[in-house]
């Protein structure tokens, strides 16, 4: 039998195995840096961990993209600043000083405890901010 392996074992076969082995090996070391990179870009706190566990070969990989969070960090914080712009875009409109009650932006009073809460154009009628000079709807000046 051995003379038949040896005649098998022709020195391109040999370098066929030996570049397959290399191509498992590269793969190997290359997802364990993966694990190590994708781990601190999520945001995981002991990625140093992930990066042990992914040194048990195919099964540390398996476990880290199956336990991983789901988003990475820049894209966590941006969905806070989009969160955190659309809470101030609401608050624009405001509340009643006198009694709490949300306040639209082209209110003119309030439409719980009727307090003036803008001021309104004398030639239009539009409801105006109260540091504006003069009217944008109709070019009033406003004293």
């Amino acid at each position: 039998m051995s003379k038949y392996i040896q005649e098998l074992m022709s020195p391109q076969l040999m370098m066929a195995i030996y570049l397959f082995v290399g191509f498992i090996a590269a793969l190997y070391i290359l997802s364990v840096v993966y694990v190590f990179i994708d781990a601190k870009r999520r945001g995981v706190n002991a990625f140093w961990a992930w990066g042990i566990v992914s040194l048990i070969p195919f099964v540390g990989l398996i476990a880290y993209l199956v336990l991983r969070p789901n988003s990475y960090i820049a894209d966590r914080e941006e969905q806070e600043l989009d969160m955190a712009l659309r809470e101030r875009q609401l608050a624009q409109y405001g509340s009643c000083p006198k009694c709490g009650s949300p306040i639209e932006k082209d209110f003119v009073v309030c439409p719980v405890c009727n307090t003036q809460v803008r001021n309104v154009c004398p030639s239009c009628h539009r409801p105006l901010d109260a540091h504006w000079k003069v009217c944008p709807y109709c070019r009033t000046h406003i004293q």
